[in-house]
């Protein structure tokens, strides 16, 4: 099974980690459950989309998520993104809500596909980019999070003047990759429904991403999302 972004930028920065060891053993489990009719997701050809969607240079924003969501027809390669005709998740809905709560005017969109960020430089990453299917955080520990690491460490190393927004305390820990004299980081609690009241609602992330682009002479996401 052959694992890797389609796109040039990314597999030419990454290329140190497609060749090492700990990278090819991953790709190997996740053929042997495959061989053994587990049923993974995203399917293979989404796995990357997030780098396939907002290559290595064109990078502004980075939203960390965790792994990809394990109900069928919902993971599609860009955290908390599902495709559209699914409903949507809580922590998506939450998401929607900080962002009229920054932008009263912000229509919430009536689908989940949150291409239009990452075709403008959001880079919608998950620590660990496959799942068994109804079974969250299967794939923790096999090889990912090595190699997201090394993703957000290539981004602080070689780009300037990044956002990075970390939401709830998985993200948070991978603040030490993020050189912040560099980038600015944006941390709260995690959208999900349980978390979401007490700890991610009001810090108008959305809003200080935008001035901080505008402040280092960079076009600022327009977050609205069509429903087309």
């Amino acid at each position: 099974m052959q694992l890797q972004p389609l796109d040039e930028s990314w597999s030419s920065v990454l290329r140190e980690e497609f060749n090492a060891d700990y990278f090819a053993n991953l790709v190997h489990l996740i053929q042997a459950e495959k061989n053994e009719d587990k049923t993974i997701y995203p399917p293979a050809s989404a796995i990357f989309r997030a780098f396939d969607s907002t290559p290595f240079s064109k990078v502004k924003v980075v939203i960390l998520g965790q792994d990809p969501y394990h109900g069928e027809g919902q993971a599609h390669g860009l955290c908390f993104s599902v495709p559209k005709g699914v409903k949507l998740p809580p922590s998506l809905k939450n998401i929607y809500r900080e962002l009229q709560a920054c932008y009263p005017a912000y229509k919430v969109p009536t689908h989940g596909c949150l291409l239009a960020w990452a075709t403008q430089g959001v880079f919608l990453l998950n620590a660990i980019l496959t799942v068994r299917a109804n079974e969250p955080a299967s794939h923790a520990k096999i090889g990912w999070e090595t190699f997201t690491d090394a993703v957000i460490r290539h981004l602080s190393d070689e780009r300037e003047h990044l956002v990075f927004i970390l939401w709830g305390a998985f993200a948070k820990s991978k603040a030490h990759l993020i050189d912040e004299t560099k980038h600015l980081i944006l941390t709260s609690g995690h959208p999900s429904f349980a978390a979401s009241h007490k700890q991610f609602f009001g810090h108008h992330h959305f809003l200080k991403c935008n001035e901080y682009l505008e402040k280092t002479g960079q076009t600022a996401i327009d977050w609205q999302i069509n429903n087309e």
